[in-house]
Protein backbone atom coordinates (compact mmCIF):
# COMPACT_ATOMS: atom_id res chain seq x y z
CA UNK A 1 0.00 0.00 0.00
CA UNK A 2 1.64 3.27 -1.20
CA UNK A 3 1.65 6.43 1.31
CA UNK A 4 -0.54 8.54 -0.22
CA UNK A 5 -3.52 6.12 -0.71
CA UNK A 6 -4.82 6.37 2.51
CA UNK A 7 -5.07 10.16 2.40
CA UNK A 8 -8.48 10.51 1.34
CA UNK A 9 -10.22 7.85 3.04
CA UNK A 10 -12.93 8.51 5.63
CA UNK A 11 -12.97 6.52 8.42
CA UNK A 12 -14.42 6.57 12.27
CA UNK A 13 -12.62 7.18 15.71
CA UNK A 14 -12.26 4.24 17.79
CA UNK A 15 -10.31 5.57 20.22
CA UNK A 16 -10.32 9.14 21.41
CA UNK A 17 -7.77 11.39 19.42
CA UNK A 18 -6.72 14.89 21.04
CA UNK A 19 -4.16 16.72 22.33
CA UNK A 20 -1.55 13.85 24.43
CA UNK A 21 -3.21 11.45 23.49
CA UNK A 22 -2.70 8.65 20.85
CA UNK A 23 -5.68 7.97 18.75
CA UNK A 24 -6.70 4.83 17.20
CA UNK A 25 -9.24 5.18 13.56
CA UNK A 26 -10.89 2.45 11.96
CA UNK A 27 -10.73 2.17 8.47
CA UNK A 28 -11.74 0.42 5.00
CA UNK A 29 -8.20 -0.70 3.64
CA UNK A 30 -7.28 -3.65 1.21
CA UNK A 31 -11.13 -5.12 1.22
CA UNK A 32 -11.26 -5.00 5.17
CA UNK A 33 -11.29 -2.91 7.68
CA UNK A 34 -7.78 -1.73 9.82
CA UNK A 35 -7.02 0.30 12.71
CA UNK A 36 -4.33 2.83 12.62
CA UNK A 37 -2.91 5.14 15.05
CA UNK A 38 -4.05 8.42 14.77
CA UNK A 39 -3.56 11.91 15.60
CA UNK A 40 -5.35 15.49 14.86
CA UNK A 41 -4.29 17.07 11.94
CA UNK A 42 -3.45 20.65 14.00
CA UNK A 43 -2.32 18.77 16.86
CA UNK A 44 -5.32 20.62 19.37
CA UNK A 45 -8.44 19.06 18.12
CA UNK A 46 -9.81 16.44 20.16
CA UNK A 47 -12.17 13.89 18.76
CA UNK A 48 -14.27 11.22 20.63
CA UNK A 49 -15.05 7.48 19.60
CA UNK A 50 -17.83 7.29 16.75
CA UNK A 51 -16.67 10.91 14.86
CA UNK A 52 -16.41 10.40 11.51
CA UNK A 53 -12.63 11.45 10.26
CA UNK A 54 -10.68 12.27 7.18
CA UNK A 55 -7.55 11.35 6.52
CA UNK A 56 -5.22 13.91 5.77
CA UNK A 57 -1.93 12.37 6.16
CA UNK A 58 -0.35 9.08 6.30
CA UNK A 59 3.01 8.11 8.16
CA UNK A 60 3.88 4.49 6.97
CA UNK A 61 3.35 2.24 8.48
CA UNK A 62 0.19 2.79 11.05
CA UNK A 63 -0.01 6.21 11.31
CA UNK A 64 -2.56 8.82 10.34
CA UNK A 65 -3.17 12.33 11.23
CA UNK A 66 -6.85 13.22 10.53
CA UNK A 67 -9.67 16.02 10.69
CA UNK A 68 -13.84 15.78 11.29
CA UNK A 69 -15.76 15.27 8.22
CA UNK A 70 -18.49 17.10 9.66
CA UNK A 71 -17.48 20.10 11.87
CA UNK A 72 -16.73 18.19 14.88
Amino acid sequence: MGDASLVGLVGRVTGTVGPGLVGEVMLRVRGGAEHFLAYAADGERRFERGTVVLVVEHLPPRTVYVEAVYGG
